[in-house]
């Protein structure tokens, strides 16, 4: 990869660590839903500058209710709850375990050994996790975030195949009006600037930039570098908030992220054919 390149890479991974704060912060304001429906509301604007992909309506609804909604939705709902902000930035990267897992399933792809191991730490290092829930939060708000994972793997797939959710709908029937109204009416700069993070950089640029990197390089070469996002994730919750873990659980997240790095990291590009 060229330099200029690489910078982004770190540049899109350290977003995407700092954006766990950013939603952290804005949930002291906003419901799930309402911060959801905000930050995808700001995220589409560019909508309305670009054409449509060259994809049918029914896998692009598809993908924004798996790899966006339900994602993103799930994921803010466990942070709300209590789950701490660097172990949700884990949890959420287990993607990869999912994502081989579904695509064996799917597509018949059997992982290689490498991978196999890979999945297998990684599981463990998800039981490890598993073994920590219920003392600072709930076992609902734990569940409802490993389904953040989850969309995140099926979302990668329907991709393989290649946003539109009424979720203000959802804000006010859970919520209610008045509620919904006024957090909106009393929003704070420090909310405003928060959603203005997350739905127009860490949403709309990370992930345009991101998608420029896959398209000019191999994935093995790019997706490395989401490994850095826990790590920015943890490190910036430890020194906003004062997240701290206790040993089992930091435990089961490096082992998350080891069995990770080597799914990842299982498969080199190939080299390119010399040519006459």
């Amino acid at each position: 990869m060229k330099p200029a390149d690489i910078f982004i890479a770190i540049l899109v991974a350290v977003i995407w660590g700092l954006a766990f704060v950013a939603s952290r912060i804005a949930l002291d304001e906003f419901s799930p839903e309402l911060m959801t429906a905000m930050r995808f509301t700001i995220a589409a604007v560019p909508c309305l500058f670009i054409p449509k992909p060259k994809i049918a309506w029914s896998l692009l609804i598809a993908i924004s209710f798996t790899l966006f909604l339900g994602q993103f939705l799930s994921q803010a709902y466990g942070i709300a709850h209590g789950v701490p902000v660097g172990l949700t930035s884990v949890v959420v990267q287990s993607q990869a375990l999912f994502t081989i897992g579904f695509a064996a399933i799917a597509f018949g792809e059997r992982p290689t050994p490498v991978q196999t191991l890979g999945i297998v730490v990684a599981a463990v290092g998800l039981l490890l996790i598993c073994g920590t829930v219920g003392y600072d939060f709930s076992v609902g708000a734990f569940a409802v975030l490993m389904i953040a994972p989850i969309c995140f793997a099926v979302g990668n797939l329907l991709l393989r195949g290649a946003r539109g959710a009424p979720m203000f709908a959802l804000a006010l029937v859970v919520n209610g009006p008045a509620p919904t109204f006024q957090s909106l009416i009393h929003m704070s700069p420090t909310g405003l600037v928060c959603l203005l993070a997350i739905g127009a950089i860490s949403t709309s640029i990370a992930y345009w930039l991101w998608g420029r990197l896959l398209r000019d390089y191999p994935a093995a070469q790019v997706v490395p570098f989401a490994l850095l996002v826990p790590f920015v994730g943890s490190a910036a919750s430890s020194i906003v908030f004062g997240e701290k873990f206790g040993p089992l659980r930091l435990a089961g997240m490096l082992t998350v992220i080891g069995g990770i790095a080597v799914m990842v990291l299982a498969r080199r590009p190939q080299p390119l054919p010399k040519t006459a």
